[in-house]
């Protein structure tokens, strides 16, 4: 399995499927939620994913600040069901985290993530910092992750 990061203009026309691919397979198909996931943020964003025998089994973006948020966002987080429970999302995550921190130089990193997942974002040094709320039918909480403490 290999681990790539590249921007979008950076990524092949297969990667950039698999990335879609994958993000529509569990998003919309498994998650029973039609919701408009090309939102014209791909282009501007870093693209963290991880390809098996040339499958995309998991996948982040990296958004620049004031697009999403104030703060860069990570978002888009997920991976392929039958490659879950093997510490994937915890290891993207972490790259992520320390790509966004160590090679941006940037401190804070917000993110909307889902309500169920509280324990995984903060485990990972983020804190919630909204009250519940439903986006495309799912509860969320907005996270800020701030280097440092």
């Amino acid at each position: 399995m290999e681990w790539k990061l590249k921007k979008f203009d950076d990524l092949t026309s297969d990667e950039l499927y698999g990335i879609l691919k994958l993000r529509s397979e569990v998003f919309v198909v498994e998650q029973d939620c039609v919701y408009q996931d090309l939102d014209d943020k791909d282009q501007l964003s870093y693209h963290l994913f991880l390809e098996n025998d040339g499958e995309t089994v998991a996948v982040s973006r990296f958004i620049p600040e004031n697009v999403s948020y104030e703060e860069m966002s990570i978002g888009r987080v997920v991976v392929k069901e039958n490659f879950r429970g093997q510490g994937l999302s915890k290891i993207m995550m972490k790259k992520a985290i320390d790509f966004i921190v160590d090679d941006l130089g940037k401190s804070e990193i917000r993110l909307s993530g889902q309500a169920y997942l509280v324990d995984f974002y903060e485990n990972l040094g983020f804190k919630k910092v909204s009250d519940v709320y439903m986006e495309d039918n799912i509860e969320h909480f907005e996270f800020l992750y701030c280097d440092g403490e």
